[in-house]
């Protein structure tokens, strides 16, 4: 399936990630990052089956790191083994999309309140940084870039308190929400309306208004939400289920 937006080349093995391996670093874990780039930039689609054989060619490896890279992303949720069958990219559950969106929310919401009492000048001096770079790919309709910078800025966000368990929790969380939040950037979430609550998240810490941050990044969060309902519609063969968890009842925000 093609999707608006997106590019579906391939490289010469079937992928088209390009993230050259360093030989001094562990070849598996290099691995699960570059296959999860490709699964959460739907390089890798949803229910595509994944060639051990075609990834170790494509990277210049043996089979066995390939197959500890499956192991990590399986455990991730991100790809499913089945034995004698092969590995598949795992499609969308809104169910567990939205249960991670929950663990999310619990979390930042309590670093964005500690960041709005923690927050110095320097602290928003990067933040505006990074909003300048959302700003730059959003102009580009740079989707990579701009999913790169709203990921450093949740992270910036988070180093302000120095809480690295908090944010470890959370990038966990983040291996679900973030093939969405991918996808929803061209149309369901654009780019612009997610700097404008950037911007208002920024200029709670500034004020250093913990209620105000907490408050703004609640809302941020749910947008997630509303977008849902409009992707597992537009593009059903990505979706393993669509049925949204008790625990969002009553929190779609309104447009």
């Amino acid at each position: 399936m093609a999707l608006a937006g997106y590019s579906t080349d391939r490289g010469k093995n079937g992928y088209s990630m390009e993230l050259p391996l360093k030989v001094r670093e562990p070849i598996a874990s290099q691995l699960v990052a570059a296959l999860r780039q490709g699964i959460v930039e739907l390089k890798l689609m949803p229910g595509e089956a994944l060639s051990e054989k075609e990834i170790a060619a494509r990277f210049g490896v043996s089979r066995q790191p390939v197959r500890e890279a499956f192991i990590k992303l399986s455990e991730a949720g991100l790809v499913e083994i089945r034995p004698s069958r092969g590995t598949y990219v795992m499609k969308i559950s809104v169910r567990e999309l939205a249960n991670a969106r929950y663990v999310r929310e619990a979390i930042e919401c309590d670093i964005a309140r500690d960041a709005g009492r923690l927050a110095q000048a320097r602290h928003v001096e990067i933040l505006r940084g990074l909003l300048d770079r959302q700003r730059t790919a959003a102009a580009r309709n740079d989707y990579h870039n701009f999913n790169d910078h709203d990921e450093a800025f949740h992270r910036a966000i988070a180093d302000i308190i120095d809480c690295d368990y908090a944010w470890r929790i959370v990038e966990s969380a983040r291996v679900q929400t973030d093939r969405v939040r991918f996808l929803s950037l061209p149309a369901a979430s654009p780019m612009p309306l997610l700097i404008r609550q950037h911007e208002a998240i920024v200029d709670r810490l500034a004020a250093n208004d913990p209620q105000g941050a907490e408050n703004e990044m609640r809302r941020h969060l749910r947008e997630i939400l509303l977008a849902l309902p409009q992707l597992a519609a537009a593009y059903p063969d990505l979706f393993a289920d669509t049925e949204l968890p008790t625990h969002t009842i009553g929190l779609i925000p309104q447009k």
